[in-house]
């Protein structure tokens, strides 16, 4: 008996420049952590760590960059998951099933794991940070194993990440939001609702409306106490979308196609900078001791893997979906490992639940570092051992 199987699928534009921007920009982001590593260390550490500190309209530089520019990496998120929904692997309810099965395995066994170490103690809070996965670094480790790792695995690590940062931004809008405002909230709900009104009943297309109508909402998003960045998930779905492949008029195709590049090449890169100056101390390995941390390390190194196999597997053998034509199990284990890749979603995280514990964020900065490298290796070195496709499927 054979494990029932989906047929294969043509990778479209959009996805084939996302894929190439994600490789480059994963070993950009990789030189800004390592440089920002060196310098927080050095003879000018703290005047570099001061900087990022330095305020700025009433706001840190960080606290712009995290609010405001991941703003527009969360629009990114948004598109690319809008565009999965309308015609990529989650347009088809069979073949959504398998990634969003994994996003929910990799997602809820990390999460058990930093809850069962952490559970009553002052760090609980960080239970969402080895939930989520970095798009932009695992799909950079895919994509330096080249053709040997069949298309559909591309897809389906796209798709499971996608969801995997759903999955995050939920998480970050209930439980991490601070003191509510309700009347700034309901005037970011408001706005939501004009810019979706001048979509589908105004037919609006131009995207300079939607854009200034998004900044809006940002700050009254920013004012609410949830945070603002869920402002451009909320956008990317505001904006007009056409269900038609790599359709040119489309503002949500062309707005995804502007910001690929800025994302990657600045937006991240900066994120990195300003995120990644953690204090090698002497005594840092014993902070890797710690509950937070090695529910973090467990979580992503173990926890991801763990889950997105075995839902897969529960999934696939109860007969709730299946597997594309050229993927094997162990393709789906391989692109768990790469899930174990936390970076830049975990590090924001990190920043949400431990406001103003400057040492419990830099071990857990840390912890995630040490993991997301570990799980980039292994996963890297699986897939090269064995990642080849799948033979075709007998009947």
């Amino acid at each position: 008996m054979t494990t029932p199987t989906l047929p294969l699928r043509a990778l479209s534009d959009s996805f084939k420049d996302f894929f190439a921007s994600s490789k480059a920009g994963g070993i950009v982001l990789i030189v800004c952590t390592l440089l920002s590593l060196v310098l927080a260390n050095s003879a000018v550490g703290a005047d570099y760590l001061a900087f990022w500190h330095l305020k700025l309209a009433g706001m840190s530089v960080e606290h712009w960059i995290n609010d405001a520019l991941m703003a527009i990496f969360f629009l990114l998120i948004g598109l690319e998951l809008e565009r999965e929904l309308y015609n990529g692997e989650l347009s088809n309810f069979k073949n959504a099933l398998l990634p969003i099965v994994a996003a929910v395995g990799g997602i809820c066994v990390p999460a058990l794991i930093h809850v069962g170490l952490n559970n009553g103690s002052p760090t609980q809070a960080g239970i969402g940070i080895p939930m989520a996965t970095d798009i932009a670094f695992a799909l950079g480790v895919l994509a330096l194993l080249g053709s040997r790792i069949p298309a559909s695995l591309k897809i389906f690590l796209t798709a499971l990440a996608v969801m995997d940062d759903l999955g995050a931004i939920i998480v970050i809008a209930v439980f991490y939001t601070a003191q509510l405002s309700v009347p700034y909230l309901l005037g970011a709900i408001a706005m939501f609702a004009l810019l979706l009104c001048m979509n589908r009943v105004l037919r609006v297309m131009a995207l300079a409306p939607y854009l200034l109508g998004g900044a809006i909402m940002w700050f009254l998003m920013l004012k609410s106490g949830v945070h603002a960045t869920i402002a451009g998930v909320l956008l990317a779905f505001a904006i007009p979308f056409s269900a038609k492949q790599d359709d040119q008029d489309s503002p949500s195709h062309r707005l995804e196609h502007v910001l690929h590049k800025p994302v990657a090449f600045i937006i991240l890169p900066i994120f990195a900078l300003a995120n990644t100056g953690i204090i090698i101390a002497s005594g840092w390995t014993g902070d890797l001791a710690s509950a937070n941390s090695l529910g973090i390390l467990a979580g992503l190194v173990i926890g991801k893997p763990l889950g997105i196999t075995l839902f897969c597997l529960a999934a696939v053998t109860l007969g709730i979906c299946r597997l594309p034509a050229d993927l094997a199990w162990r393709h789906v284990f391989g692109a768990g490992l790469l899930g174990g890749i936390g970076f830049t979603m975990s590090i924001f995280i990190t920043n949400l639940a431990f406001v103003g514990q400057a040492e419990v964020i830099n071990a857990s900065k840390m912890a995630i570092l040490l993991a997301s490298l570990v799980a980039g290796a292994i996963g890297f070195t699986w897939l090269k051992l064995f990642g080849q496709s799948a033979p075709p499927a007998q009947g």
